[in-house]
């Protein structure tokens, strides 16, 4: 079974940086063939879509929310399964809970594995 563990959070000036991991295991080298996704969920908000990167055999292509463009970048480490998002310039409205998940290309905005626990990023003012 695939389990999606993410870490790096914590509580962070505004201003600030911080480095979101999501390590992939029970798979093979799923980034040739899966688009993966940054997601987040801010309190009492529904949890949305953040960065995307699409699977090494799509072309790789990248597509961030308006809000967070030019700020965050997504990437990967194909080796060691993992998926980065560097989160630069973070504001107090980046605060949520941030997870990983692949994309089911076979129904519009859903994904392909359980949901981990997420990790908790924080943005004091």
């Amino acid at each position: 079974q695939v389990q999606l563990v993410e870490s790096g959070g914590g509580l962070v000036q505004a201003g600030g940086s911080l480095r979101l991991s999501c390590t992939v295991s029970g798979t093979g080298s799923i980034f040739t063939v899966r688009t993966m996704n940054w997601y987040r969920q801010a309190v009492g908000r529904q949890r949305e879509l953040v960065a995307s990167l699409a699977s090494i055999l799509g072309g790789g292509r990248t597509v961030y929310a308006e809000s967070v463009e030019g700020r965050f970048t997504i990437s990967r480490d194909n080796p060691k399964n993992t998926l980065y998002l560097q989160m630069n310039s973070l504001q107090p409205a980046d605060t949520a809970v941030y997870y990983c998940n692949a994309a089911d290309e076979s129904s519009a905005g859903g994904v392909a594995f359980p949901w981990g626990q997420g990790t908790q990023v924080t943005v004091s003012s």
